[in-house]
């Protein structure tokens, strides 16, 4: 299995199943009765409740006269009660967001280059399910959008390319700049269905304020668990000798651990 595949299927799994919202757009799935000035009126269910109703109607009216020889006024008569809105029903999508750390560590190039395949294997069919992909990396001081959430590959292609590597890790900045994004993606659009993906070793040594660097990490790991968005970390971390940063900011987190290795397996 290549480390496109799999990350993809990580990627679904992590961001849960698609659900169907009722929307006032999306597919026509049926008719009710509206509650006050209706939305949309679905003419097909308004013309079956007026042959219906008419019918009782003209029964309760007449009796048999409505039915009799020289009765041939066929004309559909449709009053406010017969009239029916339209049900519609739109799949959710999902957003997900990879925060990645581009900081110069050894393993950065690897790191860079599993990503930016993960990217573009998860936007080849994100057109097809209504999926938005972005990249965060930080580096350096600072955090930086390489590519806004979209479905457009060329763009995202286009994007990729202005990624740089090197410098310290600001890991902190690099979560925070994701809850930000997020975030306002959840407000613009409510049935979205997030998902962040943290990319990097734990080993954050770039400060917000005058705060310890790690400190600062854990505080917005513990910040994006509490806005209750799903997410994923990949741990970049190689070498004899392991810290295990990652695995304990994805306890902060709440969120699911992997080895960025195993991608690959």
């Amino acid at each position: 299995m290549t480390p496109e595949l799999k990350i993809d299927s990580i990627v679904r799994e992590g961001s849960g199943r698609r659900s169907v919202t009722r929307s006032s757009s999306g597919r026509y799935v049926g008719s009710r009765i509206p509650q006050g000035k209706p939305k949309t009126i679905a003419m097909d269910a308004t013309i079956r409740a007026a042959a219906r109703n008419g019918t009782s109607r003209a029964s309760s009216a007449g009796g048999s006269s409505a039915n009799s020889d020289t009765d041939y006024n066929t004309a559909l008569r449709i009053v406010l009660s017969d009239v029916r809105e339209k049900v519609m029903e739109r799949r959710s999508e999902n957003s997900i967001l990879f925060i990645v750390d581009a900081s110069g560590s050894m393993g950065a190039r690897k790191r860079m280059s599993a990503v930016k395949g993960a990217i573009l294997s998860l936007l080849i069919d994100a057109y097809q399910k209504r999926d938005k992909i972005g990249l965060i990396t930080f580096r350096a001081k600072s955090a930086k959008v390489i590519l806004p959430l979209t479905s457009d590959i060329a763009m995202a292609q286009e994007y990729m390319k202005k990624i740089e590597i090197g410098g310290k890790t600001p890991l902190a900045e690099g979560l925070k700049k994701g809850l930000e994004t997020i975030s306002a993606e959840m407000m613009k659009n409510h049935l979205t269905k997030p998902l962040l993906i943290l990319v990097s070793d734990g080993r954050g040594n770039v400060s917000l304020s005058d705060k310890n660097p790690l400190a600062e990490s854990f505080s917005m790991a513990a910040m994006i668990k509490e806005a209750k968005i799903p997410s994923l970390v990949l741990d970049s971390e190689e070498g004899f000798v392991a810290l295990g940063y990652a695995r304990k900011l994805a306890d902060a987190m709440g969120a699911k651990y992997m080895k960025l290795s195993e991608l690959a397996g």
